[in-house]
């Protein structure tokens, strides 16, 4: 049985490092909104609004994922699964 979770842990493991590694690589640089002037209202409306727009679910998706990528290797290094 404990095998069994050790073994399902691992993949939840491989899978999220996976997912976190292309949503941070589809994320835009803070660089990126930088760029000029030029849109200054559409920058104050998407920080407003960022949240809702893609770039707010990619980092909050990032974060979560991250606290269970961080979880789930503590879990599997505590030695309960030998």
């Amino acid at each position: 049985m404990i095998s069994v979770v050790k073994t399902i842990l691992t993949i939840l493991f491989v899978i999220i490092s996976l997912v976190v590694t292309v949503i941070v690589l589809m994320q835009e640089g803070k660089q990126a909104g930088l760029t000029g002037s030029i849109s200054g209202a559409a920058d104050n409306y998407w920080g407003k609004n960022k949240g809702r727009s893609l770039e707010g679910k990619l980092e909050k998706a990032t974060t979560i994922l991250a606290i269970l990528f961080i979880i789930i290797a503590l879990v599997l290094n505590l030695g309960y699964f030998k």
